[in-house]
């Protein structure tokens, strides 16, 4: 069971939101590479950015936090990133600046041709970020509830080579309400890849029922707001992961 760090990234501050509201942001640091260092100090093995800015703009808009995050990783360990991911030049310049995973969120649901296309030029180096209230898939930085889904799109998309998928509950997401094992349970019954899931995650009991599914295909979790209040101890969680279902990927 892999445990992720999340570090959102609004106007180059890490930043947590409340249910993907932009303007409902507690900012934990100025320094985002800085942040990204104690998770790696802590046991992280990986990390997970969000470029909040370019989810809404619909293109990178936090590129000096990153590149600052890249160098004082310096490799080691993954990174994947989301947010603002809507053509293959985003993509490739992303993989050669030492982004491990690439996330692909609103595009996949709208140009599946262009999600189909990297992962055909960057096989597996595409995750996708499938985003949902009450089993309908949100885009555009959750600002739009589409009608589709959640089951059916995460088939096609497992169908066209994506190497796993990040589910987030938007009702869930920054409001240590607890993880939704059910309907992530639902989805990593679906299909055959990684799931991940996103959103509420509050305390060592959230642990315990992903560790619970983990045989069903739940491999891990983002950890966002938990970490950054204090509700849970990244390198306890990770410790009780690995006792309970064991660990070490990455």
């Amino acid at each position: 069971m892999l445990l992720i760090p999340a570090i959102d990234l609004k106007d180059g501050h890490c930043v947590r939101l409340r249910q993907g509201d932009l303007g409902d942001a507690t900012v934990f640091s100025d320094d985002p590479a800085a942040m990204a260092l104690q998770w790696l100090d802590q046991g992280a093995r990986r990390l997970h950015l969000v470029d909040l800015n370019g989810a809404v703009a619909g293109r990178p808009r936090n590129r000096a936090a990153i590149e600052a995050i890249v160098d004082a990783l310096e490799g080691e360990i993954p990174i994947q990133i989301g947010g603002g991911i809507r053509d293959l030049d985003t993509v490739e310049d992303y993989l050669d600046s030492g982004i491990s995973y690439v996330i692909i969120g609103t595009a996949a649901v709208k140009d599946p041709g262009f999600l189909s296309d990297a992962c055909t030029a960057f096989p597996g180096h595409i995750i996708v970020g499938l985003d949902a209230r009450d089993g309908k898939v949100a885009t555009d930085g959750w600002s739009k509830l589409t009608r589709h889904d959640v089951l059916d799109l995460a088939t096609k998309f497992e169908d066209q080579g994506v190497e796993a998928i990040i589910y987030t509950d938007i009702g869930r997401d920054g409001m240590l309400s607890g993880v939704n094992i059910e309907a992530t349970l639902r989805l990593a019954q679906q299909v055959r890849i990684p799931i991940f899931a996103s959103g509420g995650v509050h305390g060592m009991d959230d642990i315990r029922a992903l560790c619970a599914a983990s045989d069903d295909g739940i491999e891990g979790a983002i950890l966002g707001r938990s970490l950054y209040e204090g509700t849970l101890d990244f390198t306890q969680a990770q410790d009780l992961a690995d006792t309970l279902c064991g660990g070490d990927q990455a």
